[in-house]
């Protein structure tokens, strides 16, 4: 017992003593440190400008620190930091209270939006036969003494029904408050503009950014975008200030307030000149090419071994009475090295069509498929070959990428073409493909724009056009003016850019050695288009 008083009185003591310290000078003496920071002297030359060559809704500000700026050591170093105020009015304050309520109202839309073909998907499940509430695809209210692993079809079809009916009730009141929220918010934005010039009334200084010390610009870069939080007005008075800011947030200097600024976008980026130069020279090569090309001139294109071997790979497999199969990647229609493919299967299948051999178009993608069958159609056609043209030919596999390389690897070791030709987007599946068509003892001839590829098409195939040697294939087999005039124009332009990089690091060197102005200006030039 004696033990346990000894404690107690110890543990009195102790927090007695704690009391005592948390109430003695610790805070009294932080308070009187901190009553001991002077204000300092607040920063000068404080301008505020449009940024150029933007599309607006930026402003540049721009001031020399304070003389007590923790960087300056002829001053009291007590500037932490620059606090870049603006002016905004308190109707600017309801307008981000108007977003924020459209945000809501429009993502609360969104679940019903997406829950609806559920239902949908559901109905159709019922129509098929389902009876389970456990196999559709969210759950459904039944009645408590419902079987749910066998419910009644028409009372299952009745509940989706009126569910569903409830669903686009919902969707149309949803849509009707998004479309209230959002007229009445552009309403309130397009008042902002006479809300700003109100200034300095009813308003507040609010604060947009920091700057660390020894800094001198501050860039309020602001959206476009009406609904975004960040959006800044174009053509609307603006007004700033920077505060020097010390380590006591409450002890700081304000500038003189810089304003009326206004943000405005400009039709043309100045800084592009060089762009614009270089896209007028591309445009004039173009043109002159393709009328050449239109007027019978022959333009000359460096012959590619990959191409110059199709026709003798199509003749070993009218020799040897195999097939031939075309691959055209698991790229989309609407793809580059797509849409060159289908100028290499035009010409591929005219030449089939002529020696009268068999050709195999496994695709990955439905609308590949419908445009290499009219492809091959036509070339068909062309050769004077209709009949010879079937539908077969061309057939859709399935869009799950290794399922489609295995079917295309059955081909190959069923029917041993005699050569495979790769053209298009191909991804990891190239060398699966590539060496099975090895083992096939194919002749084998790829292309494709997808670097990370090439490799395994170098070494696994016969031959390899190689990226833009892809697009320079469909130019030289289809001889289209357009093409040939567009890649003559291409060489063209490379040897121009070639060139001007080559003057431009001369005169870059010479700058260093000389000094000389004329080559001064041209350097700045030079970095400026660069």
């Amino acid at each position: 017992m004696t033990y346990m008083l000894r404690i107690m009185l110890l543990l009195v003591l102790l927090a007695g003593v704690s009391g005592l310290a948390q109430d003695q000078p610790v805070a009294d003496t932080a308070a009187a440190d901190t009553a001991t920071v002077d204000p300092p002297a607040p920063v000068t030359n404080l301008t505020g400008q449009d940024r150029d060559n933007d599309h607006g809704h930026a402003i540049e500000l721009s001031w020399t620190p304070s003389v007590d700026d923790l960087e300056n050591p002829a001053g009291d170093r007590s500037v932490m930091r620059y606090r870049v105020m603006m002016w905004r009015p308190a109707f600017a304050f309801r307008v981000d209270t108007l977003r924020q309520m459209y945000e809501m109202v429009r993502n609360s839309y969104k679940p019903i939006r997406v829950y609806k073909p559920l239902v949908d998907s559901a109905l159709s499940m019922v129509e098929q036969g389902v009876t389970s509430v456990a196999q559709l695809p969210f759950k459904v209210q039944l009645p408590a003494d419902v079987d749910m692993t066998d419910v009644p079809q028409d009372l299952l079809r009745q509940t989706l029904e009126d569910t569903l009916e409830t669903m686009v009730g919902q969707v149309e009141v949803s849509k009707d408050s998004v479309k209230t929220f959002r007229s009445t918010f552009l309403d309130s934005v397009d008042a902002l503009t006479a809300a700003y010039a109100t200034y300095p009334n009813n308003g507040r200084w609010d604060s947009i950014g920091a700057e660390p010390p020894g800094s001198g610009n501050f860039r309020h870069a602001g959206s476009k975008d009406e609904f975004s939080p960040d959006f800044l007005p174009d053509h609307t008075d603006l007004y700033y200030r920077v505060d020097a800011v010390t380590i006591d947030p409450d002890v700081y200097a304000e500038s003189e307030i810089v304003g009326p600024i206004q943000s405005s976008g400009q039709w043309y980026n100045t800084g592009r000149t060089v762009v614009l130069v270089s896209v007028i020279i591309f445009t004039i090569f173009t043109i002159l090419f393709v009328q050449q090309a239109r007027g019978g001139k022959e333009l000359y294109v460096r012959p590619l071994a990959g191409i110059e071997a199709v026709d003798d790979a199509i003749g070993r497999a009218t020799e040897m009475g195999k097939p031939i199969l075309y691959v055209l990647g698991l790229g989309a229609a609407s793809d580059i090295a797509t849409i060159a493919s289908f100028t290499i299967l035009s010409r591929v299948a005219k030449r089939v069509a002529e020696y009268q051999t068999d050709l195999i178009v496994p695709t990955y993608d439905p609308i590949v498929m419908t445009v290499a069958q009219e492809v091959v159609k036509s070339s068909y056609m062309d050769a004077g070959r209709p009949d010879d043209y079937h539908e077969d030919m061309v057939y859709f596999v399935t869009q799950s990428q290794f399922a489609y390389v295995a079917a295309v690897n059955g081909v190959m070791l069923r029917q041993l073409p005699a050569t495979n030709v790769y053209m298009g987007k191909f991804y990891a599946e190239s060398l699966i493909l590539a060496e099975t068509g090895a083992l096939a003892g194919s002749i084998q001839i790829a292309g494709t724009d997808e670097i990370a590829q090439i490799p395994f098409f170098v070494v696994a195939c016969d031959f390899t056009l190689i990226g833009e040697e892809l697009y320079a294939a469909s130019a030289y087999l289809g001889g289209e003016p357009i093409l040939l005039g567009s890649l003559k124009a291409q060489d063209y332009a490379k040897a121009l850019f070639v060139i001007s990089a080559i003057v431009g690091f001369v005169f870059l060197v010479l700058h260093d050695i000389t000094g000389v102005e004329w080559f001064t200006n041209f350097k700045e030039w030079y970095r400026v288009s660069d």
